[in-house]
């Protein structure tokens, strides 16, 4: 093809431009086809890594714009628009194969976002890693003590001792760290408040049963009209058997933990 034919075809949505001189059929390829595609061009002894190796092995909690590889140390970076090329310091040992691709392994990719990512992020990350079953909690706490002396290995190690596998979504788990660093009394995740049938039963996101009280993080800005109706129905379900739950939107969780914080203390008193 010529270079004209080239950009037609991406004009008409039949090619699409993944680096320099190298294009995918159709006009939304997926992950794995463009990180095919950049592996022709990227250098020997890449792989994978952070956010989009998480991704790629299920607990992409956190998402990120670019596409995330790591390389032998050495002079030279490539350098590539849409992707971030991070230089080994740690050694990790063979690449695991993902779909054909070389990636870190699991445990490594979770850790490394658990050192760079905020607090809150970092617990999502490892929860979301439990919860894929990719990673256990025993490879994570050797990931740990292999990163010994790095940048952010603390934070990784405080958050692991919170990992949950239980929580869902990462609002949830953002919320749970509120709760912890509040000094309030720990949840359970995904409680489960039976009613009278077997089937007569509904979940909260965390939970103090001896308290009968709970927390949610409301998604009523994304949700359907069937599922802010399902969502009432519980709400009552729950008050009309001693219930007391706190809901919170994503903004009250990510820009407002103190008034979270001072809300529950309320409810849990």
């Amino acid at each position: 093809m010529s270079r004209g034919q080239i950009a037609a075809a991406v004009r008409a949505g039949a090619l699409h431009r993944v680096a320099r001189g190298v294009y995918c059929e159709g006009p939304h390829p997926s992950l794995v086809d463009r990180l095919r595609a950049l592996f022709l061009v990227l250098p020997a002894g890449t792989a994978v890594a952070f956010h989009t190796a998480a991704e790629l092995f299920g607990f992409g909690a956190v998402r990120h714009p670019l596409i995330h590889v790591c390389v032998p140390a050495g002079p030279c970076l490539p350098d590539i628009r849409g992707v971030r090329t991070h230089q080994v310091v740690l050694p990790f040992g063979g690449p695991v194969d993902v779909s054909g691709l070389p990636c870190v392994p699991p445990e490594r990719a979770a850790i490394d976002l658990a050192r760079v990512c905020t607090r809150p992020d970092a617990l999502a990350v490892l929860d979301a890693a439990l919860r894929s079953g990719a990673c256990t909690r025993a490879a994570l706490a050797e990931e740990v003590r292999r990163h010994e002396g790095l940048r952010g290995v603390r934070q990784a190690r405080e958050v692991l001792a919170m990992a949950d596998p239980r929580a869902r979504t990462r609002p949830e788990s953002h919320l749970r760290l509120i709760v912890a660093d509040a000094g309030l009394p720990a949840p359970e995740p995904q409680l489960r408040v039976p009613g009278a049938g077997p089937s007569d039963e509904y979940t909260l996101a965390l939970g103090w049963p001896d308290r009968r009280t709970g927390a949610e993080h409301d998604p009523w800005a994304h949700a359907t009209p069937i599922e802010r109706r399902a969502e009432r129905e519980r709400d009552n379900w729950l008050a009309a058997r001693g219930w007391n739950v706190r809901r919170f939107s994503e903004p009250d969780i990510v820009g407002r933990p103190g008034y979270v914080a001072d809300i529950m203390r309320a409810a849990l008193a």
